[in-house]
């Protein structure tokens, strides 16, 4: 089925937005798990994967509307030196996806495009989910000081 071009575009700008989410992801992860904290590389391991579904979507979705999936563009990876500045970069990546999310779902409202909009939107509560946890994060270091909080994600 042909798609709208701008719906194809923005798929792709969202299919660059996961890619840098996953290797951003995967990286922290792996430095989590390098550092003794088991439970912050599960989770953010997880994450990571969930971005990997959420690409793996968008280019079928691409696909289905006869469209060519951009895959060699990534925006910027922000990996931060340390745990708290991780959740923290973390969070701007994710508060840009559910803006990005949101405008895409206009879009595919304004095309009248609802099987875009429906896939967009699932996606949107998962990156919804994940901002939570970040939040959540954030806020369990502001409330228990950094030392402490390194401490519960120990293995």
């Amino acid at each position: 089925m042909k798609g709208n071009d701008r719906i194809i575009a923005t798929l792709n700008d969202l299919l660059a937005d996961e890619l840098t989410a996953i290797s951003q992801y995967i990286v922290q992860s792996e430095m989590c798990a390098n550092w003794g904290y088991e439970k912050l590389h599960k989770a953010i391991e997880k994450r990571a994967i969930d971005e990997m579904k959420h690409a793996e979507k968008l280019i079928g979705r691409i696909l289905f509307l006869e469209g060519a999936p951009v895959v060699s563009k990534l925006n910027k990876v922000n990996i931060g030196p340390d745990v708290e500045s991780q959740h923290k970069n973390d969070w701007k990546a994710e508060q840009g996806a559910i803006k990005a999310y949101n405008e895409a779902i206009r879009l595919a409202v304004e095309v009248a495009d609802n099987g875009t909009r429906e896939l967009l939107e699932s996606t949107l509560k998962d990156e919804e989910v994940h901002i939570d946890w970040i939040e959540a994060q954030i806020d369990q270091i502001k409330q228990m000081g950094v030392q402490l909080y390194l401490v519960e994600q120990l293995g």
